[in-house]
C-alpha cells in the first residue's frame, strides 16, 4: 500500500490567518465595480460578510446601507444599547469582549416558558411574540433589533415600536433573515419602515442572509469604533 504522506497548514496561526483572509478579499474586491459604491466603513463590514460566507456577488449585489446607518449603530453601541436577537445563535456568536466593553446586553425571549405561551394564545410564531415581549420590556432604552433567520420577526418588531410609540431616533435594524418564505417581503418591509422614518439599518435584501452574517454585521460595526486586534487582544470572535 502506498504511503499516505501527512501536511501541516502552511498557516498555523488564528491571527495570521484572519489577516490573510482579509488581505485576499481586499485585493478580490478591486474585480467588482459594485466595491466602488460603498464608504469605507460600509466596505469593512462588506469585507467581513464576505469573510464569513466567501460569496463577493451575492454580499456586493444585495447588501443595503440607510444612509450613516453605521455611524448611527456605533452611537447607539456606545450608548449600551440593548441588542434584540430573533435566535440564540447570534447571542452565542457575539463576542463577550465587545458586549462587556460596551455593555450591551444581548435579548433573546425565544426559548422562554412566557413565549410558548403568548406564541399559543395569539396564534403567532415564537419570534414574533418573543421580539414583542422584549419590545415592551425595554421600550424606555436604546434598542438594536438583529434578525438573522425568522422574517416574521420584522413585522413584529415594527408594528410594536408603532403600537407602543417607541422613540424611533434610539432603534437600529440589522435585518439578515435567510430563506424562502415571506423573506424577500418581510426585508421590503423592514426597509420601506427604515426609510419612512430614518432609521439606520443594515440588510440583506433577497433570499440570502443567515445568523452568522448578522453577528458578522455587529462585530465589523464594533471593530469601526476601536481596533481591538492590535495591542488590546479581544477573544476572537
Amino acid at each position: 500500500m502506498k504511503q499516505f504522506k501527512q501536511e501541516q497548514p502552511p498557516i498555523n496561526i488564528g491571527a495570521d490567518i484572519s489577516v490573510k483572509s482579509f488581505e485576499m478579499i481586499e485585493e478580490e474586491l478591486k474585480e467588482y465595480p459594485q466595491s466602488k459604491n460603498f464608504t469605507r466603513d460600509e466596505l469593512d463590514v462588506i469585507s467581513r460578510l464576505i469573510h464569513t460566507s466567501t460569496c463577493f456577488s451575492q454580499v456586493l449585489d444585495n447588501i443595503y446601507f440607510t444612509p450613516n446607518a453605521l455611524d448611527k449603530i456605533k452611537q447607539l453601541l456606545q450608548n449600551k444599547a440593548k441588542i434584540i436577537v430573533d435566535v440564540n445563535m447570534i447571542k452565542v456568536g457575539l463576542s463577550q469582549f465587545y458586549l462587556d466593553k460596551y455593555q450591551n446586553e444581548v435579548i433573546c425571549y425565544i426559548n422562554e416558558p412566557f413565549t410558548y405561551d403568548m406564541a399559543e394564545k395569539n396564534k403567532t410564531t415564537r419570534s414574533y411574540a418573543a421580539v414583542v415581549e422584549a419590545i415592551k420590556r425595554h421600550r424606555d432604552e436604546p434598542m438594536i433589533l438583529c434578525c438573522g433567520n425568522a422574517p416574521t420577526f420584522i413585522y413584529a418588531a415594527i408594528n410594536t415600536l408603532l403600537d407602543l410609540n417607541i422613540d424611533l431616533s434610539q432603534v437600529a435594524f440589522i435585518l439578515f433573515p435567510v430563506g424562502f418564505v415571506n423573506v424577500i417581503e418581510s426585508k421590503e418591509y423592514g426597509k420601506r419602515f427604515c426609510e419612512h422614518f430614518d432609521i439606520p439599518a443594515v440588510i440583506m435584501e433577497g433570499r440570502f442572509g443567515s445568523s452568522t452574517m448578522t453577528v458578522a454585521t455587529l462585530h465589523a460595526t464594533y471593530k469601526l469604533i476601536k481596533d481591538y486586534d492590535g495591542t488590546q487582544k479581544y477573544n476572537g470572535k
